[in-house]
């Protein structure tokens, strides 16, 4: 028998005495690292602390490498002999086991840290200074309200097309479809950069463009002073929810945006001040918005404490109180009431704006009750006043002409000076 015969015989013979869960669960550490052989170079590593770890041999390339496979008893043994198998596998293929398995760390590190929300962030950024005010202010409504809550901090590999509908549709019950298909938009945005980022793969947002019908765009016409009283009329007739009623009212005399009606709490009301603060974190430009309050929208407000009981919203869910009536449901009663297709929960706030600029208010007063933000930016750098003073005039102005409108009596109650 020849030298390399020999080493050969001896070879097969230390495979051959394979290891088994009864030996590896009664291996106790030595003075000294050493290791056991399982077979076809599989062996676990034991260290004189007790760690003990699967590790393989082999050469690539005429160079000497070991592979970790894993740690025992995280790892058994039938796992560790399938991790050999890959290995050896992709060594067979022409690969270094050793170098794959480093560039599967690099990609995993990545996917951990490249999140929706990173991610989106980096898009917002290199695009912001060659964009318009607008759009600047609308793409970062969409990213901090709608899709970072609840997709920002998933990796962007890991938000899958239902994920992404799901998350569309919720918007739409609580903005309306032609919001949530802005937002759709703008989450393709951040696929489409992530995939020329080599980020992604894959634009869910993009597989979404027909996920509902959109119905064609509406002219949020305001209604005319004609058309008011039979507006008026037409909520206190309708069979729904009391809630639902004033939060419609509440938008009349107020003309803030339907989710800020309907998410309204009641720590947000200084009743001895007539005043409704409504911090920026509900606001459509991140602002918070003082909204002075009317006797008429007093009433109103204190007509809902004993509906909402002991919830700390003024419009509660029928169902539960833990949460604010939808948004949705708004748009459902203007269905109902025959408004749905020429009149919009938002066509209040036009409403509002059209008669009160045609009554000679100014327009600052007006545009800052509206919570509109300056799009002249210079402009808007020296206008820093907040015209509380004239806004509460104007407010109770417009209750009050409201109650014209209608035949009704003003209330008597006498409004808290400023």
């Amino acid at each position: 028998m020849t030298v390399s015969n020999a080493v050969y015989c001896v070879y097969r013979i230390w495979f051959t005495v394979m290891l088994s869960d009864t030996k590896l669960r009664t291996l106790k550490p030595k003075d000294k690292a050493f290791k056991l052989a399982d077979y076809d170079g599989l062996y676990i590593y034991v260290t004189p602390t007790g760690g003990r770890s699967w590790r393989f041999d082999y050469r690539y390339q005429g160079k000497r490498y070991t592979q970790t496979l894993g740690k025992y008893p995280d790892v058994s043994l039938a796992d560790a002999r399938s991790r050999l198998r890959d290995a050896r596998s992709v060594l067979a293929s022409g690969k270094n086991p050793h170098q794959e398995k480093q560039k599967e760390k690099i990609l995993q590190r990545e996917a951990s840290t490249n999140t929706f929300g990173a991610i989106a962030d980096e898009w917002y950024g290199a695009k912001e200074k060659l964009r318009s005010h607008a759009w600047r202010e609308a793409n970062a409504l969409y990213l901090r309200r709608d899709l970072k809550p609840e997709i920002g901090s998933l990796p962007i590999t890991e938000v899958s097309g239902p994920l992404l509908l799901s998350v569309i549709k919720k918007i739409g019950d609580k903005h309306g479809v032609k919001t949530a298909e802005r937002v759709r938009q703008t989450a393709g945005q951040v696929f489409e950069y992530a995939i020329r980022q080599f980020k992604a793969t894959a634009n869910p947002g993009r597989a979404l463009a027909q996920w509902t019908e959109i119905p064609a765009a509406e002219h949020r016409r305001p209604l005319t002073p004609k058309e008011i009283p039979g507006f008026i009329d037409a909520v206190g007739r309708y069979p729904g929810l009391p809630s639902t009623k004033n939060a419609v009212r509440l938008i009349l005399l107020t003309f803030v945006r339907k989710s800020e009606a309907t998410d309204a709490t009641w720590d947000e009301f200084d009743f001895d001040n007539s005043l409704w603060i409504i911090p920026k974190e509900r606001m459509k430009m991140q602002k918070p918005h003082i909204v002075p309050l009317s006797r008429q929208a007093i009433q109103i407000l204190e007509s809902m404490k004993p509906i909402s009981g002991e919830s700390k919203y003024v419009f509660p869910s029928n169902s539960t109180l833990e949460k604010p009536m939808s948004g949705s449901s708004i748009n459902v009663m203007f269905q109902k009431m025959g408004y749905g297709g020429s009149f919009t929960p938002h066509g209040l706030r036009s409403t509002a704006s059209t008669i009160l600029n045609e009554l000679g208010f100014g327009r600052d007063p007006v545009e800052r009750q509206l919570a509109h933000t300056e799009r002249d930016e210079i402009r808007a750098a020296y206008n820093h006043a907040d015209y509380l003073p004239e806004r509460k005039k104007m407010m109770q102005a417009w209750a009050d002409y409201l109650d014209k409108l209608c035949g009704l009596k003003t209330a008597k109650k006498k409004q808290p000076s400023p």
